[in-house]
């Protein structure tokens, strides 16, 4: 039972924030709270030590820490800010955290280039019938959330907590 909640609240969290940042351009605050909380309860009872739940603290707080920073110079988002540190939590301060971070930077970078051009094209976009969720249309903001999650899809495999949870079925 534990090893099928470490399994899906992740990727369920992330696919969650995903489309609701696609189609509305925000990060509902219980997505962040299911993980954390999630995390609090799975953690422990997957036999993590305090040490190595500590570590996971420590690489979401000093995310949560550069990602404040971006939030209050405007560069990020309030709700990516607390999708990320929140899925931070779930790698540690580990090299997964690391190869989470680069992964949702680079997509990020791509999920970017490609909404700024479908913005660009959105004329012709709309002309051949392919749909377009207005609020990519609309607003001047990109939803991160997408990048968040797919760098999180990516990285969950090597992150501890996934590791642990497939060692355990052994």
């Amino acid at each position: 039972m534990i090893v099928a909640a470490i399994l899906l609240v992740f990727p369920l969290c992330l696919a969650f924030a995903a489309i609701s940042d696609l189609l509305t351009m925000t990060i509902p605050n219980r997505v962040s709270l299911i993980l954390v909380t999630s995390f609090a309860v799975l953690a422990p009872l997957s036999g993590m030590t305090l040490p190595v739940i500590g570590m996971h603290a420590l690489g979401g707080a000093i995310v949560f820490g550069i990602c404040f920073a971006l939030f209050a110079l405007n560069v990020m988002g309030g709700g990516d800010a607390k999708l990320l540190s929140a899925a931070a939590i779930w790698f540690g301060y580990d090299p997964a955290l690391l190869s989470f971070l680069v992964y949702v930077s680079v997509i990020g970078g791509l999920v970017t280039l490609a909404i700024l051009m479908i913005r660009s094209q959105a004329d012709t976009i709309l002309a051949i019938g392919l749909p377009i969720p207005n609020s990519l249309l609309l607003a001047k903001k990109i939803p991160y959330g997408i990048a968040i999650a797919i760098g999180g899809f990516l990285a969950f495999p090597s992150s501890p907590l996934f590791v642990a949870a497939l060692e355990s079925l052994k």
